[in-house]
């Protein structure tokens, strides 16, 4: 029994290490078995797909925006001259009259008696002119046998009758006048507003109260601003030319007409910092009307050979701006960028890019610094959608 003992100990030990060693290289064959599947199946680093634009060396037409708002060329609110009931009116609200087209026309009838009156006063005047100076006559030939004071007093008789005449001649003109103060006419070619009285209404020449207002369309004024920091280079782009002014739709997408720069104000506003500004337009098709909000872009100056790139490629950041390039390897680098203009959805980038560089412009929040790109080239035309604004940083 004793030496069956260390036998059975043997045998037991041999077993316990038996199984560790099996369970030793299961285990082993496991993880290499895992750390094979691992590597097979592992996913390769996918390239995040972009789209791209080149950067282009191109001039840059640098506009001014802001809102503006549409006058009458000539506004005219025409009133009565004379006094009198209105017989008869000759104009339809809203339509087009030309000047000197009759509008209104009064009760004449007082206007013309005047008128009759004073042509009889003239003509009573006349008759005893005539008799004066055949009484002259007759105290000439007289000679010696007349008086020189009868002579004398003769002559101014005609005088004065002379002068009554002429003043006859002034009354009847006067009276014509007013005569014809009675057919109110169109000032101005323009658009006849509402009118303010009816057939039957009294008028007078004293009141204040218009019969319509006329306004002339074509051509038409654009008043807007400019800031004040602005004014020497609109002043000199004016020396060389007319600038071209573009009328808008308050929320830009809409193109209305085009006109020029007529007149820069004589003062800066100090309180806004801007200096007010007057655009004329043919508006032959009217898109234009007095009173219209309307968005303005004033062509101040043209970048020649300017960096532009479009604006999706221009990103924001804690630090500034910045843009995404693709270089040869197909890999992604930032660069950080300054830019001075943007409009019509392409910017103007005074550091940081070259021509000929490829910048990305969509899926950029994808993308980190050496990253693997695939690449889609991005429509060329930055669209009429983007902002308008004029952006200095």
């Amino acid at each position: 029994m004793k030496k069956s003992r260390p036998i059975l100990w043997i045998l037991i030990i041999a077993a316990v290490g038996s199984a560790g060693f099996y369970g030793w290289q299961r285990y082993s064959a496991a993880e290499a078995g895992k750390a094979q599947t691992a590597q097979k199946g592992a996913p390769r680093v996918a390239a995040v797909p972009v789209s791209i634009a080149p950067v282009q060396k191109t001039d840059f037409p640098v506009y001014l925006t802001g809102l503006g708002t549409v006058q009458g060329f000539n506004t005219v609110q025409v009133r009565t001259r004379v006094d009198g009931q209105i017989d008869k009116i000759a104009f339809t609200e809203g339509q087009i009259v030309h000047q000197g087209d009759l509008l209104v026309e009064i009760d004449p009838r007082p206007f013309q008696a005047a008128l009759d009156q004073a042509k009889a006063k003239k003509q009573q005047d006349e008759a005893n002119l005539a008799n004066a100076n055949l009484d002259l006559q007759r105290f000439t030939r007289l000679g010696e046998f007349a008086t020189r004071q009868q002579t004398d007093t003769q002559r101014s008789t005609v005088a004065q009758l002379t002068a009554q005449i002429a003043a006859d001649e002034a009354a009847i003109s006067n009276a014509q006048t007013q005569l014809d103060y009675t057919q109110v006419k169109a000032p101005i070619t323009g658009v006849a507003g509402l009118r303010l009285v009816d057939i039957g209404n009294i008028v007078n020449a004293v009141t204040q109260t218009g019969i319509v207002t006329v306004t002339q369309i074509e051509p038409i004024t654009v008043i807007f601003t400019a800031p004040e920091d602005q004014l020497p280079y609109i002043s000199e782009g004016q020396k060389a030319g007319a600038l071209k002014v573009i009328a808008f739709t308050t929320d830009g997408k809409k193109t209305l007409a085009e006109g020029k720069l007529a007149v820069i104000n004589n003062q800066v506003d100090t309180t806004s910092g801007t200096i007010r500004l007057k655009a004329v337009f043919d508006n032959k098709d009217h898109a234009l009307w007095p009173g219209q909000s309307v968005s303005t872009r004033l062509l101040v100056r043209t970048l020649k050979d300017a960096t532009v790139v479009p604006d999706d490629a221009v990103q924001h950041s804690t630090n500034g701006l910045y843009a995404y390039t693709v270089n040869q390897d197909n890999k992604a680098e930032v660069h950080k960028i300054k830019v001075s203009y943007s409009i019509d959805g392409r910017s103007v980038v005074d550091e940081g890019l070259t021509p000929g560089q490829q910048v990305i412009t969509g899926g950029q929040f994808k993308v980190q610094p050496g990253s693997l790109v695939t690449t889609s080239v991005a429509s060329s035309d930055p669209g009429q959608n983007q902002s308008n604004k004029v952006r200095q940083e």
